[in-house]
């Protein structure tokens, strides 16, 4: 596809999730959950998925150690595939591409497909809960929140958090063979 043809593909899938994106975005309007999806955003920044690869070894011992090392190994892969696809596919993200879309929370950067935030977020709760499901309470709504937040506050498109959510559980499924 050249690089025109996927410039106006793109636009059309933009145009045709607009309407689902601005619903959503509503949500912003409000003051308890817009802070609700900030503080979620800003957990998935990273910190907490790195506090909790760390802390499993602390929380589950020794063998917990191999579990940790996949985790992480799938995060920096995470890394580099959403890295790519952005720099491939150059989505603007929703704010920029549609001035009634209100930007609740500045982005960590300029390109929206696919969501980091739920393609790591997915990633890590499919490993930590499958090895260790007393996880689970925490980490599933965490991380329905983190990518509900993506949308909400204008920083993506629908299909970008379901396309990160598939790499991740893609990913985290390929890690749980090796953890």
């Amino acid at each position: 596809m050249k690089a025109t043809a996927l410039s106006e593909w793109i636009a059309r899938v933009d145009a045709a999730e607009y309407g689902l994106c601005r619903r959503l975005n509503r949500g912003a309007s409000f003051v308890v959950p817009r802070r609700i999806f900030q503080v979620a955003s800003r957990l998935g920044d990273g910190v907490i998925w790195y506090v909790l690869i760390l802390a499993l070894p602390l929380l589950y011992g020794r063998e917990a150690i191999r579990p940790s090392l996949v985790m992480a190994i799938s995060g920096c892969t995470g890394v580099v595939i959403y890295k790519v696809l952005k720099h491939v596919l150059v989505r603007e993200r929703p704010f920029i591409t549609h001035s009634a879309i209100d930007l609740a929370m500045p982005p960590l950067d300029r390109y929206s497909f696919p969501s980091g935030h739920t393609l790591h977020a997915v990633c890590f709760t499919v490993q930590m809960t499958a090895l260790y499901p007393a996880l689970g309470w925490v980490l599933i709504p965490l991380t329905l929140t983190i990518a509900g937040s993506r949308v909400v506050l204008g920083l993506h498109y629908p299909t970008d958090v379901l396309a990160g959510a598939a790499i991740g559980l893609s990913l985290g499924v390929l890690g749980l063979t090796f953890a």
